[in-house]
């Protein structure tokens, strides 16, 4: 089948409906459609060819999405990449995925052109801004055209992986990827073209895109966006100010939502579901979160190599199970008792990563998927999360999860402890044992601190964590996720400081 992805995902509309808002300004899905075929045209006259990269870096816009989709109209392959990094942490995404173009807004022109003049083969820079920019005078002098059809298992889009445990890869989705994004939409939220969809992180991020804009988009709803940067304030703001009936955001920001008295006012503000993804979603939050709003939060099992939800969690115990459209298997000899990787199948699983081999061996079979996180069987086909592989560790014969003792803390702690990570790390005799670094609320440092001693002495001896250390704040990555991979260093300079002090 040949199929073009933004084409498919521009179907749906009624063409005076609102496709998109953002701040003061709305598109509707007739002038979405035809901006993006403006701007293919442009891509094309800049000699954009089939199969080329393009970088978006800019904060999220109305005009990302046109430049984003026309890249894809005209059978380029698009890149959406935070536009926080610096140039010393962009320099090695551009240098290894070979892009043709960066599309950036003039603030970023300056810090952009030296980092462009060091590069052997550099990407040509597109400049865009309100006004007379290159890019708004290149769509006034174009002629729309019509989309590139391709085969769907073409190139269509690259994710970057969040870099939680290590170095970013590339993740290269297929035109397929547009056919059925909002199947967990649909199936779970009962999503439809009435529905406004808002989420908290940013387009460069699986979460926001393949959740809300594509399966907005597929739908025929309305896609809210915004270019400044989450916190609770912010949050409360967009859904006063637009009213969105689907809210995504992270565990992170829901749990800094019920500490400042957000969650509170978000009550009664039309709101039909709350979804969690990005991480696990901490037994305490959930609670917390249906007590101050009355609505319990769906939580969501994705990776930007799915870019869709693949499994969910509606109830208390937060057990997951596959979303409409997604099919699951395990490893024929895993043994059903013990935490195992699982490999998952959809239209929206990508076609694998770029330049990575290893990694492309290890995770990518025929269509199927297989996260590097650990699960648990449980009945009727649900499953426990059990975190990553390297989670699980052997401690005085028994196994444990560190994400297990994670959340057995997190859940006695509750809104006393703003942020908590246990790691796997040696002691001086060369045992495996558990360090726990936490962060408690603005405040709450000795009600948090007696929390954590009581709910570890509740523990079993070998879940125990041998050091407790309180730092002012842990590592997030650019999409809110917890930084795991700088957590034994973060043990190692407290356990330092500890011994400089003594």
């Amino acid at each position: 089948m040949r199929i073009n992805a933004a084409e498919t995902l521009l179907q749906a509309g009624v063409p005076q409906a609102t496709a998109l808002e953002c701040g003061s300004e709305t598109l509707t899905y007739e002038a979405l459609r035809q901006q993006v075929r403006i701007a293919a045209g442009a891509w094309r006259a800049l000699g954009l060819q089939q199969g080329e990269r393009v970088i978006i870096f800019a904060p999220d816009s109305i005009a990302w999405v046109v430049a984003y989709l026309g890249v894809i109209w005209a059978g380029g392959v698009a890149i959406g990449v935070n536009p926080r990094l610096s140039p010393s942490e962009l320099a090695p995404i551009l240098q290894e995925s070979e892009v043709r173009f960066v599309w950036c807004e003039t603030d970023s022109v300056a810090p952009l052109t030296p980092l462009l003049a060091g590069m052997p083969q550099a990407p040509a820079l597109i400049e865009s801004g309100p006004g007379e920019s290159p890019w708004a005078r290149r769509l006034s002098h174009v002629q729309p055209m019509e989309p590139v059809l391709l085969d769907e298992e073409a190139p269509a889009l690259w994710i970057g992986t969040s870099g939680t445990t290590g170095v970013s890869k590339g993740v290269v989705h297929a035109q397929r990827v547009a056919l059925q994004p909002d199947s967990f939409a649909r199936g779970i939220l009962q999503l439809s073209a009435a529905d406004r969809l808002y989420a908290s992180s940013k387009l460069f991020f699986a979460y926001a895109l393949g959740n809300s804009l594509f399966a907005g988009l597929r739908a025929g709803a309305t896609v809210i966006l915004d270019r400044h940067w989450p916190d609770p304030q912010r949050v409360l703001e967009m859904v006063r100010t637009h009213r969105p009936s689907l809210v995504f955001c992270v565990p992170t920001l829901y749990s800094k939502m019920l500490q400042s008295g957000v969650a509170q006012q978000l009550a009664g503000l039309g709101i039909r579901h709350f979804v969690s993804a990005g991480e696990s979603l901490p037994a305490s939050v959930r609670r917390g979160w249906r007590e101050a709003t009355g609505l319990a939060i769906v939580s969501g099992y994705g990776t930007s190599e799915t870019l869709c939800l693949m499994l969910y969690s509606d109830g208390d115990n937060g057990l997951l199970q596959t979303t409409p459209q997604t099919q699951l298997r395990f490893a024929s000899d895993a043994d059903p008792d013990r935490p195992q990787r699982i490999w998952l199948r959809s239209s929206t699983v990508a076609l694998g990563y770029w330049k990575r081999p290893q990694a492309q061996a290890d995770g990518f079979d025929n269509g199927w998927y297989c996260p590097g996180d650990m699960f648990l069987r449980r009945p009727e086909g649900q499953l426990e999360f059990a975190g990553r592989t390297d989670d699980m560790l052997k401690i005085s014969g028994r196994w444990v999860s560190t994400l297990w003792v994670e959340q057995a803390l997190a859940s006695a702690a509750g809104i006393h402890v703003s942020q908590l990570a246990c790691v796997g790390v040696l002691t001086g005799e060369g045992l495996t044992a558990l360090a726990l670094l936490a962060v408690a609320a603005p405040g709450q440092r000795e009600l948090a601190e007696q929390c954590v001693r009581d709910a570890i002495t509740a523990l079993p001896t070998y879940r125990r964590p041998h050091w407790v250390h309180w730092l002012d704040n842990l590592p997030l990555t650019a999409t809110g996720k917890l930084q795991r991979s700088r957590l034994v260093a973060l043990h190692a300079a407290a356990l330092a400081a500890l011994e400089h002090r003594a």
